[in-house]
């Protein structure tokens, strides 16, 4: 059985990564008022039902990407649903073909590991270049759920914050694609 606690509105007593930190600081910082649940690692579409249940909300997928080159990087967000297809990611961007970025690009410009890629990441420095790419489908919804940068964490904002706040105060401009 997968496990998910009750809704939290608080940070975790201790946490996991840098970056798990940083966002709860930025969320405070900006005053952003949140609810989270903690579950076991969140990876599966069933494991993300059980957590949109818990939080009333649907949670994202969010993809990390890289060119060939792994000299521009990108930060999709989508629905969990939606099926991911280069080839159409590269066209709504008129870029070339991406493909996922390697686990040790991940953790040194998003701060995270496979399995818990977050818009959250937009708050580091080492992530500044990075493109952030939001499917218009996400946009629509009133709340916006996504990982806390760890597997094991997953938050629910308003996605009028995310928008109007949380990524103006990161200086990133998302690409909205369809």
């Amino acid at each position: 059985m997968f496990y998910t606690s009750e809704i939290r509105t608080t940070e975790p007593q201790v946490f996991k990564s840098p970056l798990q930190r940083r966002v709860y600081a930025e969320l405070r910082r900006l005053d952003i008022p949140f609810q989270r649940v903690d579950s076991d690692p969140g990876i599966t579409m069933e494991d993300c039902l059980n957590i949109d249940r818990a939080l009333g909300a649907r949670t994202v997928k969010t993809i990390f990407l890289c060119n060939r080159q792994q000299t521009l990087f990108y930060l999709y967000v989508t629905r969990s649903d939606k099926p991911f297809v280069t080839k159409d990611f590269g066209k709504a961007l008129g870029i070339p073909r991406v493909s996922f970025a390697p686990a040790d690009r991940m953790m040194e410009i998003a701060g995270t590991d496979h399995g818990a890629a977050t818009v959250f990441s937009a708050c580091l420095e080492s992530a500044k270049e990075v493109t952030i790419v939001l499917d218009e489908a996400v946009l629509q919804e009133e709340f916006f759920c996504c990982t806390d940068g760890t597997a094991t964490c997953f938050v629910k904002i308003r996605t009028a914050d995310l928008l109007g706040k949380f990524l103006p105060s990161t200086g990133h401009k998302p690409r909205i694609i369809p």
